[in-house]
């Protein structure tokens, strides 16, 4: 999951390498090829297990609709309120989106621990917004700040449909469909959807060798790579696990949008950032880390008393 996410990270940046393809082309050709060839390793799986995936043929329909409108949203976001911004209220809100979605759909309990990241996710995400734009109204006025805004809200659209398709994808694995035959079903039809987006935007993708090269780095690496190992994750942690592991994924790209882009981020994004990674340390901090300190204390506590009672005795 970690890895996927770090692959993941390098989408917003690679995207600004073609400045002259659009951020629908872009997400149509990374998503939807990226899907295709997903669909094609996983055909022998695919065909194996038709019969299970044509069973759940409304969770496949609703997590390729999600698959489809997600790069979408997600690139718009960043093409709008810039890749750092984009990323974390995209990868950020999720965890909050899919805890609710296995609440409503699963009937999962929501546990103090996770109120608490969520607290600090939304928190951050907030700061970081706010952050962003004034920023926004400092350097180039009102219609700035209406983009970000806009960017900001595309942004929600895409974590949701993030945790609709992860959701979408474990259900099908814990209803006895293979991650392969799962994703690749999934993202294969997911890719099918976003043919007439691409067919319609993506001209600029060969109008020269970069941009030609962009779309294929985005379709192989962080997308067919990436959720391939998002697959077999999902095998082993539930959706809103997943979803928050990959929180990593936007302190990766602010990084590389600094670094790289040369994006300027205000002292309160990076805060934001960092409460966002603080979340994503409440959710993932192992219960046994929590279970050993305690049993260290009652350890410290124990020995203390019998070094007591020997002194005493002595």
């Amino acid at each position: 999951m970690l890895a996927a996410s770090v692959l993941w990270g390098t989408t917003g940046t690679a995207a600004t390498l073609a400045p002259g393809v659009g951020p629908l082309a872009i997400g149509a050709a990374a998503m939807g090829l990226g899907g295709l060839l997903q669909a094609l390793i996983a055909a022998p799986q695919i065909s194996r297990h038709a019969a299970r995936l044509h069973d759940q043929r409304g969770t496949v329909l609703l997590g390729a609709t999600s698959v489809a409108v997600y790069p979408l949203a997600f690139y718009s976001s960043m093409h709008l309120a810039g890749v750092a911004v984009g990323t974390v209220v995209s990868i950020g809100a999720a965890p909050l989106a899919s805890a609710v979605i296995e609440r409503v759909m699963d009937g999962h309990r929501l546990t103090r621990r996770w109120m608490l990241a969520a607290a600090l996710g939304l928190l951050g995400t907030i700061l970081l917004c706010v952050a962003e734009a004034s920023h926004a109204t400092g350097s180039t006025g009102h219609g700035s700040v209406a983009t970000t805004l806009l960017g900001i809200g595309l942004g929600l659209v895409a974590a949701a449909t993030y945790a609709l398709y992860s959701w979408a994808a474990h259900r099908l694995i814990t209803r006895q469909v293979p991650a392969r035959a799962a994703m690749g079903a999934v993202f294969g039809l997911g890719g099918l959807l976003l043919l007439p987006v691409l067919l319609t935007t993506g001209a600029p993708l060969l109008a020269s060798w970069s941009n030609a090269a962009v779309g294929a780095y985005m379709a192989l690496v962080p997308m067919f790579a990436g959720y391939v190992l998002f697959g077999w994750g999902l095998t082993h942690v539930p959706a809103s696990t997943a979803t928050t592991l990959s929180l990593l994924e936007p302190a990766v790209a602010a990084l590389l949008a600094v670094l790289v882009v040369g994006e300027r981020l205000p002292a309160a994004g990076w805060m934001g950032i960092a409460l966002v990674i603080a979340c994503l340390a409440v959710l993932t901090a192992p219960t046994a880390t929590l279970r050993g300190s305690r049993r260290q204390l009652r350890n410290t506590l124990t020995h203390g008393s019998k070094a007591r009672v020997t002194s005493h005795a002595d």
